[in-house]
């Protein structure tokens, strides 16, 4: 008969959230040092960028008030991610960031990623899914035990 304090429980129990942890700093500092780098090229949008076609709504702002918004988005929301505070709102900020980058830049790139991920070939949506696919695991599971959110829970 197994009781609740065996040895496997108690080790399921200690590394209960890990998993959540690591996507949360994974994503988090991802998105973060993409904000950093865009913030610190400047607030104005770079050629490249104020050339591309945005979704509705989003495509209604000047390039350069799109890319202020989305390395601040970016910066913020991830550091937010990776301590666990408000993890949930985090991840669906981040998502409709990556909707975006997958709408403007990535899709008509092709399924390219991983392996080519540091030149022109890795541009395709690929890596931007599976960070997507990291943030719905935490909007739907939730930060883990190892966040401020779970801390802050009565």
């Amino acid at each position: 008969m197994h009781s609740s304090n065996s040895l496997p429980s108690r080790a399921r129990e200690k590394i209960d959230g890990l998993g959540l942890l690591l996507l949360r700093l994974w994503v988090g500092q991802e998105f973060a040092l993409a904000g950093f780098r865009k913030l610190s090229s400047g607030w104005t949008a770079p050629s490249w960028f104020a050339g591309l076609d945005f979704p509705i709504f989003v495509g209604w702002l000047p390039a350069s008030v799109n890319w202020g918004i989305a390395g601040v988005a970016e910066l913020l929301l991830g550091i937010a991610l990776v301590l666990g505070i408000a993890s949930r709102t985090s991840s669906l900020g981040l998502l409709f960031i990556t909707y975006v980058a997958v709408y403007s830049v990535h899709f008509d790139l092709g399924w390219a990623g991983w392996n080519q991920i540091d030149s022109d070939d890795g541009l395709g949506f690929k890596v931007p899914l599976m960070l997507a696919l990291m943030l719905v695991a935490i909007v739907t599971q939730g930060p883990g035990r190892w966040s401020f959110d779970s801390w802050r829970r009565p």
